[in-house]
């Protein structure tokens, strides 16, 4: 088991060492014309200013970990990519995008770094790469899916899969399949040590597991209605658990491995609660969205996200209360509202206050406060502070107290969000998200905190300047939870191909 641990941590962080290597080995690797005509680049530069305790709230999240809540801040960012080409049978690609920043957590961000194969339907990836998630959700206007919302950096990863629905043979393309299987590694561990005062949970090595299942039922030249949906499950394992002196290290050998994959009891290596539960910090969500293409610009879609931190969630041992609930519209093309989003969210109940795990004296199990996206020997559901899932339940980078933990995760919240395109060179983005919170069960608020949170956000798009755009953020705060704030931020874009 000893050297099953030493080699699998050895591997994971050879892993993310070799991003860069594979990256260029491909592009040397294919001929010079191909690489050529296939290769896109982007630069960046951004800026923000910000009143209050913190920039406010939709400047900061859902922006793949790539921004700062410290006032005042700002990143010069660079990549270059060759995407995959769908339409043929094999195909490759790689991606490099790198920032330095001021006044984040830290200066130098790998913000992407992969290498990726396509051979029919199937698929191959090895590195960090944004855009993974297969949330329902819509992703410019919506609040963020309950397990993956783009709100944290990317998690180094092998992935294998098929990216992309497939229809099923004899189905008459009524039905397509996706799917994915992937292992990683977090890399926040250092800022983990820097972020947490002495005596606060922390981790090391950390490694990743995430399997999904989608479905999609609808053939739009015969019937204009469709419905997908899908299982999206994750897991925290291995590595070890700092809290002040004390700590404890978690096995990740072979059998380990597929412990996380068939969730399952941990060996005589764990804690004791890992032996009578499951091995590792378990998440995931149902996923289901119904839609209606009344024209092919005019339609409308109604998506839920069910969160779970365990079985019971997980099935229907208990009700389903808590959840993400969407409306998303898609209007005839018109100059003043393309698209309209509205979101409920309540995550109250988390499987009631009680909980109980039997023992020898009383055998009945009671699982009650699941305290979601928190974990008793991981530091919880987020990557370099900010949260892997919904950015509502509050990312432990906000706590001033130097604990690496979401405070608040019972949580009530309304979001609107709507864009236009009044101009051909100008559109616009609005989002308003007003929520309640309580805290957690084991630690509520006194009383409960209002949070509100606005944003507009305008993109000019110059036709003298091809692939080009200035971005013009406007974010305003306010309320107990976070506290008022207003801010700016001024984001320059080019993109062009080689």
């Amino acid at each position: 088991v000893t050297l099953y641990r030493k080699y699998t941590v050895l591997f994971m962080r050879v892993l993310t060492k070799l991003q860069l290597l594979s990256t260029l080995l491909l592009l040397a690797c294919v001929p010079e014309a191909v690489a050529i005509e296939g290769l896109y680049y982007k630069v960046e530069a951004q800026g923000s200013v910000s009143t209050g305790e913190n920039t406010p709230f939709w400047l900061v999240n859902n922006r793949e970990g790539l921004a700062s809540v410290e006032k005042n801040n700002g990143y010069l960012r660079a990549g270059l990519f060759r995407e995959i080409e769908p339409e043929k049978r094999f195909s490759w690609g790689a991606g490099v995008d790198l920032a330095g920043a001021y006044n984040f957590s830290s200066s130098f961000i790998i913000q992407q770094l992969y290498a990726e194969i396509k051979y029919r339907c199937l698929g191959l990836m090895v590195g960090s790469k944004e855009n993974l998630n297969y949330e329902v959700n819509n992703r410019q206007l919506g609040s963020g899916n309950l397990l993956y919302s783009g709100n944290a950096r990317p998690v180094p990863q092998i992935r294998a899969g098929i990216p992309e629905y497939t229809f099923v043979p004899w189905t008459g393309k009524w039905l397509s399949v996706k799917g994915y299987i992937a292992y990683g590694m977090f890399t926040d561990d250092r800022w983990q040590k820097s972020f947490a005062r002495y005596g606060a949970k922390r981790t090391e090595h950390v490694l990743y597991h995430s399997k999904a299942l989608f479905l999609k039922v609808g053939n739009p030249e015969k019937f204009p209605a469709w419905f997908e949906g899908g299982l999206e499950m994750a897991a925290q394992f291995g590595g070890k658990s700092i809290t002040g002196e004390k700590v404890i290290n978690m096995p990740n050998g072979a059998k380990d491995i597929i412990k996380v994959f068939f969730p399952s009891a941990g060996g005589k290596d764990t804690p004791i609660g890992e032996q009578t539960n499951i091995y590792g910090n378990h998440v995931g969500s149902w996923n289901a969205k119904i839609g209606w293409d009344i024209t092919p610009e005019w339609g409308v879609g109604v998506y839920y996200n069910h969160y779970f931190e365990d079985h019971s969630q997980m099935m229907f041992d208990y009700e389903w209360r808590d959840g993400l609930w969407g409306v998303e519209v898609n209007f005839p093309q018109n100059p003043v509202v393309t698209q309209l989003v509205y979101e409920f969210l309540y995550t109250k109940d988390q499987s009631s206050s009680v909980y109980w795990d039997h023992d020898s004296k009383i055998p009945e199990q009671v699982s009650g406060r699941d305290n979601y996206y928190n974990h008793g020997i991981y530091t919880g559901w987020q990557h370099w502070g900010m949260g892997i899932g919904n950015p509502l339940l509050i990312s432990p980078i906000y706590n001033r107290d130097g604990v690496i933990a979401f405070e608040s995760n019972r949580v009530i919240a309304h979001h609107v969000g709507f864009m236009g395109q009044p101009l051909p060179e100008l559109g616009y983005r609005v989002l308003l998200t007003y929520s309640r919170n309580w805290g957690t069960y084991d630690s509520p608020y006194p009383q409960v905190k209002n949070n509100y949170n606005g944003l507009l956000e305008v993109t000019y798009n110059p036709r003298w300047f091809t692939g080009g755009a200035g971005i013009l953020s406007i974010g305003a705060d306010g309320g107990g939870l976070l506290g008022k704030s207003l801010g700016v931020m001024l984001t320059i874009r080019k993109t062009g191909w080689l």
